[in-house]
């Protein structure tokens, strides 16, 4: 763990790659899984997915934002092993305890009311501690900056699921308990490397255990636990309305399908960013100070801008092309959920990154506050808007809240860690889009068939013209490309040269 680290730009395209090619398996799990299984297997398999995200966000404990905030970067061995053992297996043993513990209460429930639980219920029990011990074990392998067996774990893992799930649907049922049981084949595969790699590098000791170090860890992570709770909440809260106010499985299938594929499109947009993005802002915030943040926003912001306007204008043209494509014109309904949702997501982390700052000065009841606010706002939304216009009510309600959300960070954040985008990229940005999302239908372009004809060739036409005229509007977006460049030849002309 003391070797030299790479750089940031490795640890971004190691996590672009990663994360690209977890995208990559989505996609083709997507369109078997959504063919194979019907809208209410689906909406099923979804439901019980969200709750298990839940149960995990609460069986962390906050253990991995304690992980990420109290690393002892640089310490000797005696320091690394009370890192594991107060912070990593403290929290892990207490979360399978109370697992175990849930687990006889339901058992000994069931056999005294003659109740029975479903199979879909308890293989996403066991799943659960599964989940929290890969999730803070990933947690370790980035603070500790191994990037590279983070990426190729995640995609070995997304990759399994595809063979697994899509295996066990086909060959055995088209269920949603097929399908989560083929999910829960791969994670237990993954799960064994995690065991060989904490075993070799994560010691533990009786006499490493501190109370102090405990509390310290308990004390900065127990608000972020009901900060990400609400923040899994608002991917389960819109699927629990919809069943109770319309109360249907179908509509529920109908806007998970929708929002399960723009969750991709946040995967990459948004948790690629910060990935790469935390981690060096913590550091330059513990070394250099707020001013060093800005500067690291200023360098991100131009690029990511123009980036995400460019996602969000080829999603809200094409994304019910894209969901035509993936799983056949019996699920069209669900592609103004992907269009809109996708588009709302590619366009938050422009705010979110330009308001970062409140973790770094540990105020984790602030941004508890923020979330709580903003699930309050889609709750109330859901019920005023879910009847009048169903499952578009939820895609509504899921846009004012987390525009709410982002714009909120930016105005609690303090002002010397605030750095907005330029109003120039913004407008530039803005603009470009505008025009190609009105002048598509006013021209009647791409007048082909819904699908891919229509997703392939207008979706390159329009990203192709949209980023040439970036290129030619902004100057600095050529010289950044430009120094990409050079510095990708110089990197292989060494390789070569070393060969």
């Amino acid at each position: 763990m003391t070797a030299k680290k790479p750089g940031f730009a490795r640890h971004y395209l190691r996590y672009s790659t990663g994360n690209l090619l977890v995208i990559l398996a989505g996609l083709v799990s997507f369109p078997i899984l959504t063919r194979l299984l019907d809208n209410t297997q689906y909406g099923i398999l979804n439901y019980y997915d969200s709750w298990v995200l839940m149960a995990v966000a609460f069986g962390k404990l906050g253990a991995q934002h304690a992980i990420m905030r109290f690393y002892p970067h640089g310490g000797d061995a005696g320091r690394l092993r009370a890192f594991s053992t107060n912070l990593y297996f403290f929290p892990l043993a207490v979360s399978i305890s109370v697992w175990a513990l849930l687990c006889v209460g339901l058992i000994f429930t069931d056999a005294a009311t003659g109740l029975r639980q479903s199979w879909m219920f308890w293989l996403a029990m066991v799943s659960a501690p599964l989940l929290v011990f890969s999730s803070l074990t990933e947690t370790v392998l980035r603070i500790t900056e191994n990037s590279h067996l983070v990426m190729w774990s995640r995609i070995g893992w997304r990759w399994l699921e595809v063979l697994t799930m899509v295996g066990a649907v086909v060959w055995l049922q088209h269920t949603a308990v097929a399908a989560y049981g083929g999910k829960l084949l791969a994670a237990m595969l993954v799960i064994l490397f995690y065991l060989y790699w904490v075993r070799r590098n994560l010691g533990v000791s009786r006499a490493s255990f501190e109370k102090s170090s405990i509390k310290e860890g308990l004390i900065y992570g127990l608000p972020l636990v009901a900060n990400e709770m609400i923040a899994v909440a608002f991917v389960l809260l819109d699927r629990i309305m919809i069943k109770g106010i319309i109360g249907s499985f179908e509509a529920v299938g109908i806007y998970s399908i929708g929002a399960s594929l723009a969750m991709q499109v946040n995967f990459f947009t948004n948790i690629t960013m910060f990935e790469a993005f935390m981690p060096m802002a913590n550091r330059l915030y513990a070394t250099e100070g707020a001013a060093a943040v800005r500067a690291l926003k200023v360098r991100v912001l131009v690029p990511m801008t123009y980036a995400l306007f460019g996602v969000a204008t080829l999603l809200w043209c094409f994304g019910t092309d894209a969901v035509i494509a993936l799983s056949g014109h019996a699920k069209s309904a669900s592609g103004p959920v992907f269009a809109a949702v996708g588009a709302i997501y590619a366009l938050q982390p422009i705010l979110m990154v330009a308001g970062y700052g409140l973790l770094l000065e540990k105020r984790t009841l602030k941004v508890l506050a923020l979330t709580s606010s903003s699930l309050a706002i889609n709750a109330a939304l859901n019920i005023l808007w879910i009847p009048t216009y169903g499952v578009m009510g939820a895609v509504y309600a899921t846009a004012v809240s987390s525009g709410a959300y982002a714009i909120a960070t930016c105005v609690w954040v303090p002002r010397e860690l605030l750095k907005l985008p330029e109003l120039r990229v913004v407008a530039t940005a803005g603009l470009l889009g505008v025009a190609a999302i009105i002048a598509i239908p006013a021209f009647n372009l791409f007048a082909l068939a819904p699908g891919w004809p229509r997703l392939l060739v207008g979706g390159s036409t329009v990203g192709a013209v949209y980023a040439i005229a970036v290129l030619l509007l902004d100057a600095r977006v050529r010289a950044m490309l430009r120094d990409l460049l050079v510095s990708w030849r110089g990197r292989v002309a060494s390789r070569m040269q070393a060969t």
